[in-house]
């Protein structure tokens, strides 16, 4: 029998967020394709539950402090996977880490602000991230169109595309019973629209907020890390208008139960590659709101999947209130969603497309020796 492949994964996470949940599902899938991952996490507290739970998942864990010791203790390994949130981590550790070395990118890459501000950011991803990235030997993301966008206007050579999958087993529909008694335990009355993600200005939880007090009949429920900054800014705006309808949750673990208890997902986010919130939501069958972004208009299907609708409070109330008025459409729109979850984004295609990069690498590598 032949021996299992072995991989090091390197985030250098000051946080849990989408890239660390992406490995979380995919790195226990890997030793039915022939990979054995281990994965390297900065000693952080707010990072201990995501080390317990790999622990728990049979992934191995190693903890550092010092990114420099990094290319030695990976060494041994067939391959080096880095996923960065930094573009220091980049250039310190890439040119160091020993080949092959696949980077894996999650970034949402294009902020849809107005033409300036991103076309700024877009020349300011340029200069700090991308040209480090050249020093990979692959490069990898997670969408078509972002695989696109990284080849085009960013001119990187060599990106493959992993795209992003849910769990279907973990994230479905409720059971009947299942979602009257988590609608009871989470204290949901009325039409409930969830709103996952960290405060960021680009997740634009703030619009999510005006849409709320154009919509007071339906309740909103943001989930997700509150820093400091916008997240106290949320809660002001909420005292501000008296918004009795709105709540926030903070960060959560039980995110499949809340899919399960709530009637709609908004995201009204202006910068994604391709979102795990949105496939988790639709892998439930719940039916999404979210603007027209491209990478949210590869996995939202205007009226069959969901609603694509700008990011203007009033037009994302009205479609909310539009779903709410009529039950059957939004069952309909949760169904087809999850239909198109199992047909083309579930962890196991997922699982299995990274572990084709994996295998890939390294005959690239080989055949350059």
């Amino acid at each position: 029998m032949t021996a299992p492949r072995t991989a090091a994964f390197i985030t250098d996470a000051p946080r849990v967020a989408g890239s660390e949940v992406w490995l979380l599902d995919v790195l226990p899938l890997l030793p039915a394709h022939g990979w054995q991952p281990t994965v390297f996490l900065p000693h952080r507290d707010t990072l201990d539950e995501l080390a317990r739970r790999f622990g728990a998942a049979g992934v191995p864990v190693e903890r550092f402090d010092a990114p420099a010791t990094l290319p030695d203790r990976t060494r041994a390994f067939d391959l080096r996977v880095l996923q960065a949130w930094e573009p220091a981590t980049y250039r310190q550790l890439l040119p160091r880490l020993f080949s092959p070395r696949l980077a894996v990118l999650h970034d949402q890459l294009e902020y849809h602000y107005p033409a300036p501000v991103r076309l700024l950011y877009r020349e300011i991803y340029r200069r700090t991230k991308a040209r480090p990235l050249r020093a990979a030997d692959r490069l990898v993301t997670v969408s078509r169109w972002g695989g696109a966008f990284l080849r085009g206007p960013l001119g990187l050579p060599q990106v493959g595309e992993v795209t992003n999958g849910a769990d279907p087993t973990r994230f479905r529909p409720a059971h009947p019973g299942e979602r009257e008694a988590l609608r009871t335990e989470y204290g949901f009355t009325r039409f409930t629209v969830l709103i996952p993600g960290r405060f960021a200005p680009e997740k634009n939880q703030l619009t999510a907020l005006l849409a709320a007090r154009h919509a007071p009949d339906l309740d909103f429920v943001f989930v997700g890390d509150q820093d400091a900054g916008l997240g106290a800014a949320a809660h002001r705006l909420q005292r501000l208008l008296r918004l009795g309808n709105v709540r926030f949750l903070g960060r959560r673990w039980d995110m499949p139960e809340l899919y399960r208890a709530a009637d709609v997902l908004l995201q009204p986010t202006l910068a994604e590659n391709q979102s795990l919130v949105t496939l988790e939501a639709m892998s439930s069958a719940l039916p999404i709101v979210t603007t027209p972004i491209p990478a949210q208009a590869e996995l939202v299907k205007d009226g069959l999947t969901g609603l694509l609708v700008p990011a203007q409070p009033r037009l994302l109330a009205t479609a909310l209130q539009a779903l709410a008025a009529h039950p059957e459409r939004a069952r309909q729109l949760g169904l087809n969603a999850r239909q198109f979850v199992l047909d083309h984004h579930t962890i196991h295609h997922t699982a299995a497309l990274v572990a084709a990069v994996l295998h890939g690498t390294l005959p690239e590598r080989r055949s350059r020796a």
